[in-house]
């Protein structure tokens, strides 16, 4: 029987484009394997959306080829959209799948090597052999493309087009999720909140999808990925203030000086994006914000650094993804170079990662004494604690039977550590003490 293993870099659109390459490969008959093991085939969906994350897909790349130098490597994803678009190869791969075309993926291994597929005709695998799903959370693509153009980002470049799921196989998937006893869907997309009937969706725009998914899917919880600030809108804020949707928004902010983000083509300023983020507080209780930062800007000052800083005091994160600029090939700022030196862009991502650390303790320290609602995920290996999230994203730690995993718990929240709330079992509040709906 032959052995397929995969692995993703990047954005959770792309965890959810690889668990549909993976269960295609599955359908046909291979062996589905951990990426660390011993495979014959090596699927890889890398990412571009910086020079690290491209170096890293490459070098998963030669990673796979260690393990096993007789395997045969397929890659897709934005890193080799990329390479297409620069006329290049990624060396070490035997086929290279277009962005575009990644769900085709097992048909493009098939044409380029024919004997796999009559190998795994002829050797297929068991029909109950599939990989253990963690009927948790789950994400769920509804959105795809974005046209804004941020001059530092290749995304326009690497996943051309703006398209919307159709609304019907959005809930129908959703439904099938939670009939697979998924707690949880974490809505995505590249420009999430753009989805709509001018793309595709076959009607609904955001809001109405994501009030038809929490009133007709079965989940429990509906959460939403990432979010420009501007379609953060009230009819989102009131699905979120009444409990529909999990009270947790990630908002990149990439930068907080109004000059560097107009050379960014981002469309606010930072009263702006500090006013939205201040009116989401005032409405939706217990509301957490996370973001992405991104340092060291060609034209980012040491001055203009600090409006960054200012904003994370401001708006006091629970978690932040400070990442470092790299020229992106074919973007508008690849003109600019690259004239911020990495010891200075090292030294900025430390001054932020150190506000966002100190700002999220602050934030989690109001929970004491709390109970909150937690979906547990799993059960800990190394210290045998259960761990789960809240609805706003803190994550938790405390004693309980495996049973518990995969189900949805209130616990008292007693202690914080590293980033860690830890607490016990509780029965649930009633009435003003409610915490989270």
């Amino acid at each position: 029987m032959p052995t397929a293993a995969f692995t993703t870099l990047g954005c959770k659109v792309n965890q959810y484009e690889t668990q549909k390459i993976l269960d295609s490969f599955a359908d046909a008959g291979f062996v589905v394997v951990p990426f660390s093991e011993k495979a014959d085939i090596y699927v890889i969906n890398s990412c571009s959306v910086t020079s690290s994350a491209e170096s890293k897909s490459r070098y998963t790349v030669r990673r796979a080829a260690r393990t096993n130098p007789e395997a045969k490597i397929v890659v897709t994803g934005c890193a080799v959209q990329m390479a297409i678009n620069k006329e290049e190869v990624m060396e070490g791969a035997h086929v290279a799948v277009p962005n575009p075309e990644k769900l085709d993926t097992l048909d493009h291994f098939f044409r380029a090597l024919p004997d796999f597929e009559q190998w795994v005709k002829d050797e297929p695998a068991p029909k109950d052999h599939r990989p253990p799903e963690g009927r948790t959370r789950a994400n769920l693509k509804i959105q795809d493309g974005c046209n804004v153009m941020c001059s530092y980002c290749s995304i326009p470049f690497t996943r051309p087009g703006m398209t919307s799921r159709p609304w019907q196989e959005v809930l129908e998937e959703a439904q099938q999720l939670a009939a697979n006893g998924y707690k949880e869907a974490i809505l995505t997309g590249v420009l999430i909140g753009a989805y709509g009937p001018e793309s595709g969706s076959g009607g609904p725009g955001f809001e109405e999808i994501v009030q038809k998914l929490d009133e007709e899917s079965g989940l429990e919880r509906i959460r939403i990925s990432s979010i420009e600030m501007h379609q953060v809108t009230q009819p989102i804020i009131e699905l979120a203030k009444s409990g529909h949707v999990a009270p947790h928004f990630h908002i990149p902010l990439q930068c907080g000086d109004t000059r560097v983000l107009k050379d960014m083509n981002r469309r606010y300023g930072q009263e702006d994006y500090i006013r939205v983020c201040s009116d989401i507080y005032e409405q939706v209780p217990d509301v957490m914000l996370t973001t992405d930062i991104l340092v060291g800007f060609p034209t980012e000052t040491e001055e203009r650094f600090q409006s960054s800083v200012e904003v994370c005091e401001a708006v006091k994160y629970l978690k932040a993804h400070v990442f470092r600029f790299s020229p992106r090939y074919g973007t508008p700022a690849d003109k600019w170079g690259d004239p911020v030196d990495p010891q200075t862009k090292a030294a900025r991502s430390k001054v932020l990662t150190e506000v966002t650390k100190r700002t999220a303790a602050e934030q989690r320290s109001r929970y004491l004494g709390r109970t909150m609602r937690v979906l547990v995920e799993r059960k800990s290996k190394r210290d045998g604690m259960l761990e789960g999230t809240t609805d706003n994203w803190i994550t938790v730690k405390f004693a309980g039977p495996a049973e518990l995993a995969r189900t949805m718990q209130w616990v008292r929240l007693d202690d914080e550590k590293d980033g860690v709330m830890f607490g016990e079992l509780a029965a649930e509040p009633r009435g003003a003490e409610l915490s989270v709906v």
